[in-house]
């Protein structure tokens, strides 16, 4: 079992949550910021929106930290799939109706207008990509960075790592790495990722 799966540096897994391989190696100067974004983690004295979130842009090597509150702007999850014209399909689908029977009761409550722009909206987004950051993943990641937050000692920093820009966007996922005290100061430097 390597060190990155033993509990104290892996956290349990939990439905939606992305897998991922040992934590990356990092610059000195990298080393040395992801000290402080611990340090700040494991000050903090309760939970707040201030919190980092650590991501790195493996292309260019680039690891900046955002407050978890900032996240969502800073890294949009696509939320084509949580429109109320879609949700109430799927609710119509599961309580049995057939499928034209629930868009034509999605039509007569939303409008075909409105459901037709949902769908496209849907499909536009499948069709782009969006490295498997989905609104239902950030909120995993806010679910679990919270519940660590509470639990863990040490706390786990969450780092993203982006996808990267030459990978289809369908298929190329964003990683969440939860790295705990002392991970990134294996010595290993880190390289150029992309060809």
């Amino acid at each position: 079992m390597s060190r990155s799966d033993t509990p104290e540096h892996r956290p349990e897994a939990t439905a939606g949550s992305f897998a991922a391989p040992l934590p990356p190696a990092f610059t000195p100067l990298q080393r040395l910021r992801l000290a402080h974004w611990q340090e700040e983690l494991q000050g903090a004295d309760h939970w707040h929106g201030g919190l980092p979130v650590l991501i790195l842009e493996r292309c260019w090597l680039r690891l900046s930290a955002v407050a978890v509150q900032d996240l969502a702007r800073r890294l949009p999850p696509d939320n084509s799939r949580e429109a109320p014209e879609l949700v109430r399909y799927r609710e119509l689908l599961a309580d049995g109706y057939p499928p034209l029977e629930a868009e034509q009761l999605c039509w007569l409550e939303f409008g075909t207008e409105a459901c037709r722009q949902a769908q496209r909206r849907l499909w536009d987004a499948q069709e782009r990509g969006n490295h498997g950051w989905t609104l239902d993943r950030y909120l995993q990641l806010l679910r679990d960075y919270r519940h660590h937050f509470a639990v863990l000692r040490p706390r786990p920093l969450p780092l993203l790592v982006l996808a990267r820009a030459d990978e289809d966007a369908t298929t190329g996922l964003h990683r969440l790495v939860w790295l705990g005290a002392g991970d990134g100061d294996g010595g290993r430097s880190m390289r150029h990722t992309c060809t």
